[in-house]
């Protein structure tokens, strides 16, 4: 198994370890460290993408504050090279509780069941540990962008960690780029507008929907 691939065929796939969590998980939840022992603490790909689930979800508050700067920490020792994900003890002992796993879960099954179907090796040398470094950097500022105190402003960025990650297990360079692509117009659009103008058309979008 490479330092990408996140999960064991006996374990199955990252959704199905994630369902397993939630339904084995006691009331008060797991601590982050917890989580990152069961996906197989050697593997990026598979801690990023179940910490980033929680912050897809729109109007899920609390946890993705909880995720988000052990995300970014993730995310920097990608850029430092390590070979392995490290959590310093003030991160890793952070608690999700049941419920907060089982809507992780359900909503990796709802945003990512496709990305299941459609993954396969393509670009690979967007997952070499090399071009990692770059890769690692540019998610470094997506989970910066999460914390940014606006609605629904966790979500986008979420997504886009998400699927990179994602890529990043299956050695799907395309999906990795996709996700790229789709973080960074974020962070596009937040430097042009502005936070204050960016809160505006927010509320404007949820007044129409």
């Amino acid at each position: 198994m490479t330092e990408q691939t996140q999960t064991s065929d006996s374990e199955g796939s990252i959704l199905t370890v994630l369902d397993r969590l939630a339904d084995s998980a006691p009331e008060d939840g797991l601590s982050l460290a917890q989580i990152m022992e069961a996906l197989d603490e050697r593997a990026f790909g598979a801690i990023l993408f179940a910490l980033a689930i929680p912050c897809c979800i729109p109007f899920l508050y609390g946890v993705p504050q909880i995720v988000a700067l052990p995300m970014m920490a993730i995310a920097f020792q990608m850029v430092m090279g390590r070979s392995e994900p490290w959590m310093p003890a003030k991160f890793s002992a952070r608690q999700i509780d049941r419920a907060g796993l089982t809507r992780i879960a359900k909503g990796g099954r709802s945003f990512f069941g496709w990305a299941e179907k459609i993954a396969s090796p393509r670009l690979t040398f967007l997952a070499h540990h090399r071009a990692q470094r770059i890769v690692g950097a540019i998610l470094c500022l997506f989970c910066g962008s999460i914390l940014v105190p606006l609605p629904l402003t966790n979500s986008t960025p979420g997504f886009a960690v998400a699927m990179v990650a994602f890529g990043l297990m299956a050695l799907d360079g395309a999906m990795m780029l996709l996700g790229m692509v789709i973080g960074l117009a974020w962070i596009g659009f937040l430097l042009i507008l502005g936070p204050v103008a960016l809160k505006e058309l927010i509320k404007a979008l949820i007044g129409v929907f």
